[in-house]
């Protein structure tokens, strides 16, 4: 499935592999009979432009203005490398579940990086939502019938039981209500349906945020955000449980990419329309503070062929929605046998037999 080799060299970066609440309603889109093609049907809720609430860590205006100008690049397929790998891990995760989607669901799809890597023997019909309208008239040609709808991952203009399997990839990490999304996606998915996602969490950037921070702290006496926050994995389990999945699967695969400097690294961020977007990011760096956080880096971080790594750390999580047919786990004290006995199992018996197997009469 996956396409890219180790050491592939895309756009300014060579991909390694390291290791294999709120919801507000509105408009409910109720019949699913939409023909396939280029054009996006718009269900997307106004946002408020300034921040309202405890939840409202990210800009999502901003977010939108970043992904619109990263599709529209004459360009912009050299930096897609990255959602193209972490697309293809989606896929074979999904291949993995061996059986068939009627009818599925992928949020924040972008150029649909999960679709291309689908079969119509697995999925048969897939919705395709995006913020960004660039991006879905973009999309790429892929075997099953799609349809492109023009909406927020956070207000899913969908009905509750619609969809037999929702996916996500490299999109929910810019979500401000993430358990509500969540909720959300549980809503829309039918019994027995799955979730399958993939999102940016962890020690992701580390390298930059530290450098940053560093040449900030040196040279201006204190340092602002200027990577985003992200999920641990440590908390991604609970808020599925949260969100009522269960037979839950997370995992995390460790992707490094090596660029020639940090300045690349700041280009392909940009290109792929991953840019900070929190609200108390800071406007501008110094072009003083700028470079010495590249000196920082090489000299932190660098590799002997002069190039600097990035660390992208993708949680790649499954959920289920509950049915009656799904496996579930007995009652706690119905065993009869503990762990402490395991010890105790003698082998006796088989040896025994074994030796009598072997016994001859002469």
């Amino acid at each position: 499935m996956n396409k890219l080799m180790n050491g592939v060299c895309l756009g300014h970066g060579v991909l390694f592999r390291v290791t294999a609440g709120f919801i507000v309603p509105h408009r409910n889109i109720t019949h699913l009979n939409l023909t396939s093609g280029n054009k996006v049907y718009s269900h997307v809720r106004n946002v408020s432009g300034g921040p309202a609430g405890a939840m409202n860590v990210f800009d999502r205006n901003m977010k939108r203005k970043q992904k619109k100008w990263a599709a529209i690049l004459p360009d912009s397929d050299k930096y897609d490398y990255l959602r193209d790998e972490v697309g293809s891990r989606v896929a074979d995760r999904i291949y993995d579940i061996a059986r068939s989607f009627p009818l599925a669901l992928d949020l924040g799809c972008g150029k649909s990086h999960i679709a291309e890597h689908l079969s119509k023997d697995i999925v048969e019909r897939l919705f395709l939502t995006d913020i960004s309208d660039d991006s879905l008239r973009q999309k790429r040609q892929s075997e099953m019938p799609t349809h492109c709808v023009l909406a927020d991952e956070e207000f899913l203009p969908f009905q509750e039981n619609t969809f037999d399997l929702v996916v996500s990839s490299l999109s929910l990490h810019w979500i401000n209500d993430l358990p509500g999304a969540l909720h959300q996606i549980h809503q829309v998915l039918k019994p027995d349906g799955v979730f399958v996602g993939a999102m940016v969490g962890g020690e992701t950037l580390y390298e930059l945020r530290c450098s940053l921070q560093l040449a900030e702290l040196e040279r201006e006496g204190g340092f602002s955000p200027h990577i985003s926050p992200y999920t641990a994995v440590t908390d991604l389990g609970n808020l599925l449980g949260q969100a009522g999945f269960n037979l839950l699967t997370v995992d995390v695969d460790e992707i490094q990419v090596h660029y020639p400097g940090m300045f690349e690294i700041l280009c392909d961020l940009q290109g792929m329309g991953e840019s900070n977007c929190a609200w108390n990011r800071k406007a501008l760096l110094h072009r003083d503070t700028i470079l010495a956080a590249a000196a920082v880096y090489k000299e932190m971080y660098g590799n002997e062929d002069g190039s600097v790594p990035a660390t992208f750390d993708i949680l790649f999580m499954i959920g289920w929605k509950p049915h009656e047919s799904q496996a579930k786990p007995v009652k706690r004290g119905s065993a009869t046998r503990s762990f402490g006995d395991l010890s105790k199992i003698s082998r006796t018996p088989t040896a025994n037999k074994t030796d009598k197997s072997s016994t001859s009469v002469s």
